[in-house]
């Protein structure tokens, strides 16, 4: 039997299979639209978010902020637009957030080396908070507060990498032999709600524990060196509607095929209706608000 540490080691150890031949599909994403004549994928979000939480959002989907890189580009994307969506503004990946008065994209490169069709009078700051920027449907940009439109998300064809282990695009997923399932650990402590939405994002899950192997890996998967220590590990389980602890895919826990709660778990009653892992392997009720590291599983 290998020691824990060995084990450790042969987890950070693992190379992704990463494939470019999606790039010849052309597919990225089920939800995301690929325009020919930009070599580019879309996604027109109409659910409003901040500017700051729609620019996490397409991170965590593996894209980046949409912003025109040309005058050629905007009218692609206002064409797909108009044909799609009645929405009047969108955000895009710019602000003056660094320095006031100093526009940018949210990669650095200023916007006058971008698109930058500006409507009349346009940025006045109005009121001093205006400190982000929305398209107008007629192509004119305008500083606004940076509170909550509709967004876009683009990845460019050229840049897209296909993890053909884990049959998705995102990289950072492990495929464990072992186990039979791709995982991402996520480093950035979360309430469980919040980890909930980034796995969704990234189309995964969080994680559900079937069996002691699996739950052998994710034990030693949260106890990697390096990785900060929180209360404990966000999983993919809760108690929300009261009626008894259930998995993210609708299962039991008894269904799910492990139910090794910790000392004395669960303890918390209302008080705390979200699931989670203790760095032992063990299960645990916590409080949803509470802010955890968390695992997220892959679609199958």
């Amino acid at each position: 039997m290998c020691s824990k540490t060995t084990f450790v080691a042969v987890i950070v150890c693992i190379l992704l299979d990463v494939s470019y031949g999606q790039r010849d599909r052309k597919f990225f994403r089920k939800d995301y639209t690929f325009l020919e004549a930009t070599n580019t994928f879309y996604k027109i979000h109409t659910i409003q978010r901040s500017w700051a939480e729609a620019k996490k959002i397409c991170k965590l989907e593996g894209a980046s902020f949409y912003y025109a890189e040309s005058d050629e580009e905007a009218k692609v994307v206002l064409d797909h637009w108009h044909q799609t969506q009645p929405l009047p503004r969108v955000w895009i990946g710019v602000s003056d957030l660094v320095a006031k008065g100093v526009f940018e994209t949210y990669d650095g490169i200023p916007i006058s080396e971008v698109y930058h069709n500006w409507a009349p009078g346009e940025p006045n700051d109005n009121g001093g908070f205006e400190d982000c920027v929305i398209m107008r449907r007629d192509g004119t940009l305008n500083d606004v507060k940076c509170e909550k439109h509709s967004f876009i998300c683009k990845k460019k064809l050229q840049f897209l990498e296909w993890n053909t282990k884990c049959n998705m695009p995102n990289p950072d997923y492990k495929f464990i032999k072992d186990v039979g399932k791709c995982y991402k650990f996520h480093n950035t402590a979360m309430t469980w709600t919040e980890a909930y939405a980034a796995c969704s994002a990234e189309q995964a899950y969080l994680a559900i524990i079937n069996n002691q192997v699996e739950a052998d890996y994710l034990e030693l998967l949260a106890n990697i060196p390096g990785n900060e220590e929180t209360e404990a590990v966000h999983l993919g389980f809760h108690n929300r509607d009261g009626e008894g602890w259930q998995t993210v895919r609708g299962t039991t826990l008894e269904e799910s095929g492990y139910v090794r709660w910790g000392a004395n778990q669960p303890d918390g009653g209302d008080r705390q209706q979200c699931g989670s892992m203790f760095y032992n392997g063990r299960l645990n009720d916590i409080s949803c608000d509470a802010k955890c590291n968390f695992i997220c599983e892959s679609v199958e």
